[in-house]
């Protein structure tokens, strides 16, 4: 696939169909994670595979939809506060990598005909108790991942000239 298609075909799905993911889609996913780039090569990620029924009940309070029910399997992208580079002036690269990362694996997905979403707004403190992480581990994003139920919708997007000065 060409990379623009690609990246146009990418969406934030809503709705799954209760198929479950390949494990060799899910390999090849990961390992476009694992190449992700990142500050000074740090690698200051994690992330969990939540595909049992119990983890997936434990999730699903931590964000509580409809839609988000809907999918076969979740990965949490967690930051390692621990292990990612600080820079001089005391910015911390974390969020930077992980969201890396998190691009890599949703358009990974997207060439395999896969669906994903970015999902932030969660209750990142439950997410963290519930899965019992460590002090230094940031539970960042959570990506439903598994085949579309719905339609990707045109995506509206700024003008060229409006973001490239």
């Amino acid at each position: 696939m060409i990379f623009l298609e690609l990246v146009k075909n990418r969406y934030s799905c809503r709705a799954y169909k209760s198929i479950n993911v390949e494990k060799e889609k899910l390999d090849y996913i990961l390992e476009c994670v694992r190449f992700a780039p990142s500050a000074v090569n740090k690698q200051p990620w994690l992330f969990h595979i939540v595909s049992n029924e119990e983890d997936k009940a434990k999730l699903q309070q931590c964000y509580n939809r409809d839609w988000f029910k809907t999918a076969p399997m979740y990965i949490i992208a967690s930051i390692l506060h621990d292990e990612e580079w600080v820079r001089a002036d005391g910015k911390h690269h974390g969020n930077i990598d992980i969201a890396i990362a998190v691009e890599h694996l949703c358009l990974a997905a997207t060439e395999q005909g896969l669906a994903t979403c970015w999902v932030c707004n969660f209750n990142a403190n439950l997410c963290k108790e519930q899965f019992g992480l460590p002090e230094n581990e940031e539970p960042a994003v959570i990506i439903p991942l598994g085949y579309a139920a719905d339609e990707m919708k045109p995506k509206s997007r700024k003008a060229i000239d409006e973001i490239v000065k």
